[in-house]
C-alpha cells in the first residue's frame, strides 16, 4: 500500500515534473482522501499512506508555485463504493459515491481549463457544485 500511494506518487511525479517545467507547463493531480480516513482504526498502512501522498502532493505544490506547473489534490466525497468501506457504511448509500464520480473532475483538472487551480482539496462528489461557484461572477458590494 505504502509503495503504491506514496513511493508510487513521489517516483512518478520525480520523473514527469521536469519534463512539464521544460515544457512551460502542466497538471499533476493527487487523489487523497478525507481527514478521518486518514486516521481510522484498522486502516493501516492505507491511511497514513494516503497522509504522506497528500503531504508530498502538498509540498511539490509550494515547489512548484508560479512555475506553470499546478497541482491539485481530489477527494472522492467519501468512502467510495468498493472493497475499503468502513464497518457499517452501506455500499451506495448517503456519502459513499460511485468510483466513476472521480472521471470528471480529473480530466477537468487535468485540463488547460484548470490553470488557474493549485494546491486546492477539490471534493468530486461536489466538484459540479464546486465548479459552478468557480464560474460564478462576483459581485461588487461597495
Amino acid at each position: 500500500m505504502t509503495e503504491t500511494s506514496l513511493t508510487g506518487y513521489f517516483l512518478v511525479a520525480r520523473e514527469v515534473t521536469p519534463r512539464m517545467l521544460a515544457a512551460g507547463g502542466g497538471r499533476i493531480v493527487s487523489i487523497s482522501v478525507s481527514h478521518p480516513a486518514m486516521h481510522r482504526a484498522g486502516f493501516v498502512p492505507y491511511g497514513p499512506s494516503r497522509a504522506g501522498s497528500e503531504a508530498l502532493s502538498r509540498i511539490m505544490a509550494a515547489g512548484l508555485r508560479d512555475t506553470g506547473v499546478t497541482v491539485g489534490l481530489l477527494l472522492p466525497g467519501g468512502p467510495a463504493v468498493t472493497g475499503m468501506l468502513p464497518p457499517g457504511t452501506a455500499p451506495g448509500g448517503q456519502g459513499s459515491p460511485e468510483p466513476a464520480v472521480i472521471g470528471p473532475p480529473i480530466v477537468w483538472l487535468a485540463s488547460g481549463e484548470a490553470a488557474g487551480v493549485h494546491d486546492e482539496r477539490i471534493v468530486a462528489a461536489e466538484f459540479e457544485r464546486w465548479l459552478r461557484d468557480r464560474k460564478a461572477p462576483t459581485r461588487n458590494t461597495t
